[in-house]
């Protein structure tokens, strides 16, 4: 087995195949870097990774709090909306507000609750916890952002 270490690794000025094992990893052009996914397609490093998460705990409470997060603003990472309203703040903006959002939530015993989009800006996004047609807190709210960064 050999070991190759160094401080850097430049380039040459157009595009090189650079190969791990036996897994090529591709760098197609500037701030790009793709590698071979499943089978022979090559996936987007950059496209394929979450910008953000949000963990929050304590949500059916009185001072909601952040169990955990990724990309989350430092002290207003999330706040309360009211009863079911949760404002979640980036630490980094996205490019644009036409990211994915994924969200799940702990229900209430017996309780159908269903988490909903308010609306997604650069900056944050607002969801809310429905049940029917009325906002109910829950104890456990999870949200996950995929996109481009700003």
């Amino acid at each position: 087995m050999s070991t190759l270490s160094v401080d850097a690794i430049t380039g040459k000025s157009t595009s090189t195949n650079l190969t791990i094992g036996s897994t090529p990893v591709v760098s197609a052009s500037a701030n790009s870097l793709t590698i071979r996914g499943e089978g022979s397609a090559q996936t987007s490093i950059q496209q394929g990774l979450v910008k953000a998460w949000f963990h929050i705990v304590n949500g059916a409470a009185s001072t909601i709090a952040l169990g955990d997060s990724f990309n989350a603003a430092n002290s207003s990472g999330i706040t309360d909306g009211g009863t079911g309203i949760y404002n979640f703040n980036f630490g980094s903006n996205m490019a644009n507000a036409n990211y994915s959002l994924t969200m799940g939530s702990q229900a209430a015993a017996g309780f159908p609750d269903k988490p909903q989009i308010n609306s997604q800006a650069t900056s944050s996004f607002q969801c809310r916890q429905a049940h029917a047609s009325d906002e109910v807190d829950s104890a456990i709210y999870n949200a996950t952002v995929s996109g481009d960064l700003a």
